[in-house]
């Protein structure tokens, strides 16, 4: 499977990362720090997949022949705003009460690109947290430090165990990526 494609991930998440070696798929890191910003029109999966898509572009005339590059974009979506990575230990804070007694979506989106075609798929998953105390959210950010998560959280963490009560969809795309359906695009779209 894929042994004639030489797959290179450009993603920093050791979540992102994890995810590849449990594929047992031969896989490199390549990085470029890009700016993550994006027009203010855009909605929900429109925002993950511009900039996927756009970590993707940072690679134009890099690839070879056989080199499939994947990029990924995640982020919390609730009440119709985009919630990123948390500023500081008071936006994490601020984040985590908005998201206390409420369902919100995660989403994710995978780019795929080599030499000749870019495809971008992506993932929504509804997660719902209990009513979250201030104590239990600084206990959190205190403890874990989820400044480097989309939502000021990991699922996998203190904070999922104890605080979300129900998600409808895919678990790993909450980690980050939505990993069955990488899998089917990997084994069934790559020519």
């Amino acid at each position: 499977m894929l042994k004639d494609y030489k797959i290179i991930l450009a993603s920093g998440s050791p979540r992102r990362q994890q995810f590849f070696k449990d594929f047992d798929l031969p896989f490199e890191i390549r990085l470029k720090e890009i700016e993550e910003i994006y027009p203010d029109t855009l909605k929900a999966e429109e925002i993950t997949n511009y900039l996927a898509e756009l970590k993707a572009k940072a690679f134009d005339g890099e690839l070879a022949d056989k080199e499939l590059l994947i990029t990924s974009d995640t982020l919390v979506w609730l009440k119709g705003k985009a919630l990123g990575k948390p500023k500081d230990y008071d936006d994490a804070f601020q984040i985590l009460k908005s998201l206390s007694n409420q369902t919100h979506e995660v989403i994710t989106s995978v780019c795929f690109k080599t030499t000749t075609k870019t495809e971008t798929i992506f993932d929504v998953t509804k997660v719902a947290f209990k009513e979250l105390s201030d104590d239990s959210i600084r206990y959190y950010l205190d403890n874990y430090k989820p400044f480097d998560k989309a939502g000021a959280y990991g699922i996998q963490e203190w904070i999922g165990l104890v605080g979300i009560y129900k998600i409808e969809g895919s678990y790993t795309n909450v980690v980050g990526l939505p990993t069955e359906k990488v899998y089917t695009y990997l084994t069934s779209h790559v020519d």
